[in-house]
């Protein structure tokens, strides 16, 4: 190693946590409850060479601190931590091991599994093969004034790497990039798509799971993170100039950006994984360990491990992280992968948990869009509807009733329920926008397999087919999978085009799967984390399978129609000093369902006239006709108001590029089998 007097160690400052560039050199202050020393390890230019290894000379509380001298920007570090190896204490304290700084803001190279990560207290050193920090001093995004409230929020998901891959319009060299994502090429997209906000999944440093390698896979979605604020390099070659370059660009272009992010566990898994970061700083106190054996982890995540979320290191860290990524990326929210670990006490979860509690008073964070995926695998981990107005949840009652409804296994009494806001879930203090309304998401099959498979088959995760959920609600129209059959085909593009008709009619925010617009295939594997390759990437190739058009068609409707997007419960409210009528179910002869039509299951129907206030002008008013049965029917059109007539709207019936509009109708409507059709009042048309 070189001189270390070239690098003179002061006493330094415990805060701020990090290492910090400073005047002269840099501030470093380091989290540990239980170590009984901490080095901080420099190494050369290239990463490989440990060129210093500086014990921090003060401790303040749980903080080791010092100020370094003659580091500058760009330099590559890590960290080692001593202590009694006793994993039957839950300490796994081992200086033979290199560890990433957790605040560290960026990473030399991506995450890569070597045996010596995982090996113990063997002498062997782990430093060759892991990531170093780099010293960083991002530049603070400008704030972004244009965010759409909840009630105007449409999601689309996008995967960093996966959305331009394979897009022939995006430059190679950037393809698989956050620069890829604010190409002209991508901004015209989500433009014609008619969205207003994209979810990016994880874009954190993140490392495979320790069974993929042998099977020659990667982790591709990034759920597995390690360093919470250094983006991961193979997204982000640029680093921060780089994601907030594409965020600049996309809310230029009027698209919002939220970030995917997983803070209930991390990639270190579970006792046999590798030591990479909080564990071999302070294991004890980062994860929540077995209390009948220390040196077992709680796996309410199913990931091997979960972070000990109500302590506060953990909490500091986890806000840190997000302050992090809304500050240098610009990001405008976040959903929350596995929010329910988040909100667990040892005795269960909590709604006002610490880190709940925290986000919502957080002076930045809770001014930007927060999203929970409400459940985990842990006792009384199904959560949905749990948290309060500052959250919107993912809502998977909506995605399994609208599949049953059009499977064939569920009545309009809980598809009625779902196209209304799911009242009986966001009923208490909550608006229908809380509820993120999906069919389809990364998890699970996409909308095209939905309709082509009845099976799940994910033989190329190799794992025997036995990944991924059982209960998908899916059907294939006969054949599983490809078939040349026009007529197949052609039932499978009507259900598309039904799905995304009822999901983007239903009240609520509106969230489409990666590459519904484009007619993805995963070749029926649901669960496709694994796959980085071109059964997971976006095919650009199909223009006849795009859906696009009808997409932005009924994204447009539901903007120009208050009775679509009306973020109120259609349960009657207040208006010209007499009760509103929100909402009408009717049965296809214009009767009011009886309790035997509402619960039938084999009751194939819904018909909804919805309605909404416009001061000094007619009351808006949707007719919604959702028809899963193998029959055409007829159905009765209540009198228009004032003058007005019924005109169609939408017909899932056709198959052109775009939905057809104001087509005059007769009373009663023929509507076809299995489609939706939407008649609208229109005095223009009397």
């Amino acid at each position: 190693m070189e001189d270390t007097t070239a690098y003179p160690v002061g006493p330094g400052a415990p805060e701020p946590r990090g290492v910090t560039p400073v005047d002269g050199g840099v501030n470093v202050a380091v989290f540990s409850a239980h170590a009984e020393a901490i080095d901080f390890c420099l190494f050369d230019e290239t990463g490989h060479r440990e060129i210093a290894r500086l014990p921090l000379p003060e401790r303040i509380g749980d903080i080791f601190h010092g100020h370094v001298g003659g580091v500058a920007l760009g330099a590559r570090y890590g960290l080692r931590a001593h202590g009694s190896y006793a994993p039957e204490q839950g300490h796994r304290f081992d200086p033979d091991k290199l560890l990433v700084d957790p605040y560290g803001l960026a990473l030399d190279r991506p995450f890569a599994l070597h045996p010596t990560m995982m090996q113990a207290r063997d002498g062997t050193d782990s430093a060759p093969v892991v990531p170093k920090g780099i010293v960083a001093a991002p530049a603070i995004a400008e704030p972004w004034s244009g965010a759409p409230p909840w009630s105007r929020t449409s999601i689309a998901e996008v995967h960093v790497r996966g959305f331009s891959m394979r897009n022939p319009a995006i430059p190679e060299a950037i393809r698989g990039t956050w620069a890829a994502l604010a190409a002209p090429a991508a901004l015209a997209h989500f433009k014609a798509l008619g969205i207003s906000t994209i979810e990016v999944m994880p874009a954190a440093a993140s490392v495979d799971e320790r069974h993929l390698g042998p099977l020659g896979l990667t982790n591709y979605w990034g759920y597995n993170p390690v360093a919470f604020m250094a983006p991961d390099p193979r997204l982000a070659p640029g680093g921060w100039d780089e994601i907030r370059s594409a965020v600049a660009a996309l809310n230029a272009a009027g698209i919002e950006v939220l970030l995917d992010v997983v803070y209930n566990h991390s990639g270190e898994g579970d006792e046999l994984g590798p030591t990479l970061s909080l564990r071999g700083l302070d294991n004890a106190t980062y994860y929540r360990l077995d209390p009948a054996d220390p040196a077992r982890y709680v796996n309410d995540a199913g990931c091997g491990n979960i972070l000990a979320a109500e302590r506060r290191p953990v909490v500091r860290l986890v806000l840190d992280a997000l302050r992090a990524w809304a500050r240098y990326g610009g990001l405008n929210g976040f959903r929350f992968d596995l929010m329910a670990t988040l909100g667990r006490r040892p005795d269960g979860f909590d709604p006002d948990a610490p880190i709940i509690a925290a986000i919502e008073q957080d002076p930045l964070l809770r001014r930007l869009k927060l999203v929970a995926e409400p459940w985990d695998i842990g006792p009384g981990g199904y959560r949905l509807g749990a948290f309060d107005a500052a959250w919107g949840e993912w809502n998977d009652k909506y995605r399994d009733d609208v599949r049953r409804f059009w499977r064939g296994d569920g009545g309009p009494a809980a598809l009625a329920t779902r196209l209304a806001g799911s009242s009986d879930v966001f009923w208490s203090k909550r608006k229908p926008s809380c509820s993120v309304n999906f069919v389809t998401a990364h998890d699970g099959f996409t909308l095209a397999d939905l309709v082509a498979y009845a099976h799940k088959h994910n033989e190329a995760n190799g794992e025997g087919n036995r990944d991924g959920t059982d209960q998908n609600w899916s059907w294939n129209h006969g054949v599983e999978g490809p078939t040349e059959d026009p007529a197949i085909l052609a039932a499978r593009r009507r259900d598309q085009r039904n799905l995304l008709a009822t999901l983007l009619l239903s009240r609520g925010t509106p969230m489409l799967g990666p590459g519904v617009e484009l007619g993805q295939s995963q070749g029926g594997n649901n669960n496709a984390y694994a796959q980085d390759n071109v059964l997971g990437w976006l095919d650009w190739s199909r223009p006849e399978a795009a859906l696009t058009g009808v997409v932005r068609s009924l994204l447009d409707l539901r903007a120009a129609h208050p009775a679509l997007g009306d973020d109120h419960f259609l349960l009657g409210r207040q208006h010209d000093g007499a009760r509103f009528p929100d909402v009408i179910w009717r049965l296809p002869d214009g009767r009011e369902p009886s309790p035997e039509n509402w619960n039938h299951p084999a009751t194939p129907t819904l018909i909804g006239i919805f309605a909404a206030p416009r001061p000094g002008q007619a009351d808006d008013r949707v007719l919604v006709v959702l028809h899963a049965g193998a029959e055409g029917l007829m159905v009765s059109l209540p009198a228009p108001q004032r003058n007005s007539r019924w005109r169609v709207a939408v017909d899932t019936a056709t198959d052109a590029s775009a939905m057809p509009r104001l087509f005059d109708a007769t009373t009663p409507a023929a509507v076809a089998p299995r489609s939706v059709v939407v008649l609208i009042e229109d005095p223009d048309a009397a």
